[in-house]
């Protein structure tokens, strides 16, 4: 029997020893913060002192510049997504008007090799299906 509490004890002693791990912390590209038993490659990650992995260590010291640093990255990626919601709202007026000229002109030419080319019913049709699928996926 005590070599049982002398087993079982041994395995709680042992325990917090085999959940220490290190723990890296990483901003992709979108702004989302992750966080992962493996540091991404080709991304620069922050190594996370756990409760269990910091027993008798002091926490390492956040660098000064690094929320200046992620304060940018923050700016950068903001500007990014309000350009590309701004290319966005104009692909989508765009593709709006040229989906009331199919459904209201029956008469649609376009340009081919430099010559213009009257579309038939069918092709104006595949041509606002196809419109009206971009404009489902991309617009609001």
């Amino acid at each position: 029997m005590r070599t049982h509490f002398y087993i079982a004890g041994l395995l709680v002693a042992i325990s917090p020893l085999s959940m220490a791990a290190q723990v890296y912390k990483w901003v992709d590209a979108q702004g989302v913060t992750h966080f992962d038993a493996q540091p991404p490659q080709g991304q620069p990650a922050t190594t996370i002192v756990t409760p269990a992995s910091s027993a008798g260590k002091l926490p390492a010291p956040t660098p000064k510049g690094a929320i200046g640093d992620q304060q940018a990255i923050d700016k950068s990626v903001k500007k990014q997504i309000a350009r590309q919601q701004a290319e966005l709202k104009v692909f989508c007026e765009q593709a709006r008007t040229n989906l009331a000229q199919l459904q209201n002109n029956p008469r649609i030419r376009e340009e081919v090799e430099g010559e213009l080319r009257r579309l038939d019913d069918a092709q104006r049709q595949e041509r606002i299906g196809e419109t009206q699928k971009q404009i489902a996926q991309n617009c609001e």
